[in-house]
């Protein structure tokens, strides 16, 4: 019996914020740091396919088809849904929170 993966996609905000971290690494002289901080936040997001749940529930939302990984320095923000598809939302700076505002937007 053949495990069933789960799809992952990017939102365009998770894609914005991946796009983002090799310009700033550049602007601070070590753009080989971006680089390799994408190539690992890639990689941690992977697992997902296999691994759906295996991030924590994001506390700020204490909803369960929210959670996240982590890569440190970022959070991986991601939802799942019921047709086996991982949404990653959003890809920040772990020292920054998440606006509980923001509800399903975050």
């Amino acid at each position: 019996m053949t495990e069933r993966r789960w799809q992952v996609d990017f939102a365009l905000t998770a894609q914005a914020d991946l796009d983002d971290i090799v310009p700033w690494y550049e602007s601070q002289l070590v753009p080989e740091v971006g680089s390799r901080l994408v190539a690992s936040i890639i990689e941690r997001v992977e697992q997902l396919e296999r691994f759906p749940e295996s991030g924590r529930v994001v506390p700020e939302f204490d909803n369960p088809q929210l959670r996240e990984l982590e890569s440190p320095p970022f959070r991986i923000v991601y939802r799942t849904d019921d047709s086996h598809t991982v949404h990653v939302v959003r890809v920040w700076r772990a020292e920054r929170l998440i606006d509980p505002a923001l509800g399903a937007d975050a």
